[in-house]
């Protein structure tokens, strides 16, 4: 019997070098998987270019039309599960999740945050980041539970700022290593290498 593909699922709001990386790991067969689909929020989000160009489908679901969040994400819960999903991925997707859709898909969500978690949760991570002075940036890929920015951690990465450096570099650095950090963690899930127990992932 042929074994069956692993079926992703990518959300996201924005540019899409994230669903980018993910794209290019596929294709080059680093990643055995299928992007089935890209969800997005947002009519002109510039990942939706992206998809076009790998021939991956993607759908615009307007917040708008939805009178609730849980409403919102039924509709996407629909559309995954007719999808078949292994695993879905939040690549810079601006919308929290409802407790619901969360439960629905447990250790099948995971988020790539720009920041050393539990420190600089939310939006502008990485300007917020700058901002304070810190020494230190990084990236934390990690399952998605029902709080904001918590869920079980499967990498983090660190790097010094260094005293000169500008914003929008510190930014091209944080994404690059984004863009390593989460295929790595996709693959080592389809691989069935990660394994969560209460709050550690550990890997074998």
């Amino acid at each position: 019997m042929a074994k069956k593909k692993f079926n992703l699922a990518v959300l996201a709001s924005g540019k899409g070098t994230n669903f980018q990386a993910l794209a290019e790991k596929i294709k080059s067969g680093y990643l055995k998987a299928s992007i089935r689909i890209l969800i997005v929020d947002k009519k002109n989000a510039l990942v939706r270019k992206k998809a076009k160009k790998f021939k991956i489908r993607d759908v615009f679901i307007d917040p708008a039309k939805y009178k609730t969040r849980n409403s919102y994400d039924k509709q996407i819960k629909n559309i995954l599960k007719k999808e078949k999903i292994d695993l879905i991925v939040l690549a810079g997707f601006m919308r929290i999740l409802s407790s619901s859709f969360v439960r629905s898909f447990k250790y099948k969500i995971i988020n790539v945050h720009p920041a050393i978690l539990p420190a600089f949760k939310g939006t502008d991570s990485i300007k917020r980041t700058y901002d304070y002075g810190c020494k230190v940036a990084g990236v934390t890929v990690h399952y998605v539970d029902e709080l904001i920015d918590h869920g079980p951690i499967i990498f983090q990465e660190a790097i010094k700022i260094p005293q000169n450096i500008t914003l929008d570099i510190l930014e091209k650095k944080i994404h690059k290593i984004e863009h390593r950090l989460l295929p790595l963690a996709v693959k080592l899930i389809i691989e069935r290498k990660a394994k969560v127990k209460k709050r550690k992932v550990t890997f074998g």
